[in-house]
């Protein structure tokens, strides 16, 4: 079986309950995978990037094995707006926010099933070069953290690369430690360009924080909110607190 998400955000769930922490979210237009489902909650796996939680049964649409491998071999077009809103033939308004896929997009329209769309905005999906990393990530500056998050709302860190990626064309995993696993290691810091990707370990070694590197030694991350602070051999210093909120484990360069 396999579905795909029919409204803006749905929060993906680590266990099947309105309770259970929020491991992830699925934004219009995703598509998936249903591993198991129940009378009220299905277990998905993600095919953006093999993600897996539970996603209420009444939070999606469920698509024939045909339509999903059309949607695997499509080229991806994505909302380009931090917010907009698409309108069915009924003239129903669904917002959606940066990100969100429109699957079989063509002059301001695409469709899921039976049911065509309407949306007249920025879209985004198409390689960029390395620059427009930066220049994307700049349109999250000041989104509060959220643990989960994957939108200017709220986000958390792995969430705003693996956006900000998506945005310029690129594919990265959902969690810090997933993405460590991608690109190339660099050995200095002095090596960096701007775009590619910091990662921070805790006191058990474990990677639990990235961010993205600019020009002049600065990092834009998702700390409290999207913020910019200055890095260093060390890791990230914070320019408010006047300390290191991050300790420096790897940077590598994805593109």
């Amino acid at each position: 079986m396999f579905g795909i998400c029919n409204l803006s955000i749905v929060p993906l769930r680590f266990d099947a309950s309105d309770a259970s922490e929020m491991v992830s979210q699925v934004i219009f237009g995703e598509h998936f995978e249903i591993i198991e489902k129940t009378k009220k909650w299905s277990k998905i796996k993600l095919a953006f990037d093999g993600y897996e939680g539970y996603i209420d049964n009444k939070q999606y649409q469920e698509i024939s094995d045909s339509l999903y491998k059309q949607l695997e071999n499509e080229e991806k077009v994505y909302s380009g707006e931090l917010i907009d809103f698409i309108t069915d033939s009924d003239n129903n308004l669904t917002t959606i926010p940066i990100g969100a896929r429109l699957p079989f997009y063509d002059k301001n329209s695409f469709h899921i099933h039976e049911t065509e769309f309407k949306y007249e905005g920025k879209t985004s999906g198409k390689k960029l070069n390395k620059n427009a990393i930066v220049e994307t990530a700049y349109l999250f500056l000041n989104s509060p953290y959220l643990w989960g998050g994957k939108t200017p709302f709220g986000i958390d860190c792995s969430g705003f690369t693996q956006t900000v990626y998506k945005l310029c064309g690129y594919n990265l995993l959902r969690d810090a430690k997933e993405q460590a696993t991608q690109g190339e290691v660099l050995s200095f810091i002095e090596e960096c360009e701007p775009g590619d990707l910091a990662f921070f370990d805790n006191e058990e070694g474990v990677i639990t924080h990235v961010g993205i590197i600019m020009n002049d030694y600065n990092i834009i991350h998702a700390h409290g909110k999207v913020r910019i602070d200055k890095l260093d051999h060390s890791g990230i210093y914070n320019i408010d607190t006047q300390q290191h909120s991050h300790r420096l484990r790897v940077i590598k360069k994805m593109i």
